[in-house]
């Protein structure tokens, strides 16, 4: 088989000359008929390359199949299966194949020269064979324009499921914004009334009280607990006592000891806000009003005793 090759090592352009491509070879050489045959003359870098390399001769011949594996130029070898001999009209055929992996940007592809080991008892009767020659891919489309530096990037198609993910996904940002929002707001009112005096602390708790509207809910016994204990937290602030578990009778009696509040005003308040919270009095809209005007009426006259707070 004649032939040349100019090779060049660019990966984008490979260049052959002009010359006769056989993607195999057939021998006949010292009685033995030997072949190398592929189905692939052009080579394509993502496809594999399968060889079968075939021997027959003479029974009296002893013929050992070349390696061709390491002949290698542009491919790596990933497989070989040999096949088992066949005897026939006096004729052995042995038939080897393998499995080629061209690699990529080869600058050529082919088996080089080789060996075929041919002996008829002590005489060595081997010969060359080879090359066989690949052909070289196509050569590739040349890029035009510049490069691309900010590509547009393709949206996904619309569907229901992609809007319901959006639309949790806004929900949920929503709610942690939500919560944030309240959690700040929360800590600022805390933060402020901190610095409250025990008055202005009272006021203020017995604003949010009244906001949530709990007697117009028929929840009598809920607001007569939070209307007593704005009262009891204010006592406890101004006069040091720290008892919030105490019975009505037995805060007062702590109470007495403590201050100079109206006793008698607040054992009123209190004594009648536990007929709705234990006694199972029930209660009315005019009764609640009743105990908030008692709880007013008691923090005006308690903190205008040392001039310690306004009234409401």
């Amino acid at each position: 088989m004649a032939g040349f090759r100019i090779p060049i090592a660019a990966c984008s352009l490979m260049l052959v000359a002009p010359q006769a491509f056989a993607a195999g070879l057939s021998i006949s050489r010292s009685g033995v008929d030997f072949s190398v045959d592929s189905a692939t003359e052009a080579i394509d870098p993502a496809r594999s390359v399968f060889v079968t390399v075939k021997a027959v001769a003479p029974n009296g011949l002893a013929v050992t199949m070349p390696d061709i594996g390491s002949r290698l130029r542009g491919f790596s070898a990933a497989e070989e299966f040999a096949e088992e001999p066949v005897e026939a009209d006096g004729r052995t055929t042995q038939v080897v194949s393998w499995k080629l992996v061209p690699e990529p940007c080869a600058d050529e592809y082919k088996i080089r020269p080789f060996v075929v080991a041919v002996a008829k008892g002590a005489a060595d009767l081997s010969f060359a064979a080879g090359p066989v020659y690949f052909r070289n891919p196509a050569d590739r489309e040349r890029a035009e324009g510049g490069i691309e530096i900010d590509p547009e990037k393709d949206l996904p198609p619309l569907s229901w499921r992609l809007v319901g993910w959006i639309a949790l996904a806004v929900l949920a940002a929503a709610l942690v914004f939500a919560a944030a929002f309240f959690a700040v707001r929360y800590l600022s009112r805390r933060v402020k009334e901190h610095f409250m005096s025990p008055i202005e602390r009272a006021w203020a708790e017995l604003g949010r009280l009244l906001a949530k509207g709990l007697p117009g809910r028929g929840r009598y016994k809920d607001f007569y607990v939070e209307l007593t204990m704005v009262v009891r937290r204010y006592v406890q602030r101004r006069y040091g006592i720290r008892a919030p578990h105490l019975t009505t009778e037995e805060f007062l009696r702590e109470l007495g000891s403590s201050g100079r509040t109206d006793r008698a005003k607040l054992a009123e308040f209190l004594e009648n806000a536990d007929l709705v919270k234990f006694a199972g009095i029930e209660a009315t809209p005019e009764m609640a009003d009743q105990a908030t005007g008692s709880a007013r009426d008691y923090l005006r006259s308690d903190s205008a005793i040392d001039g310690r707070g306004g009234g409401r």
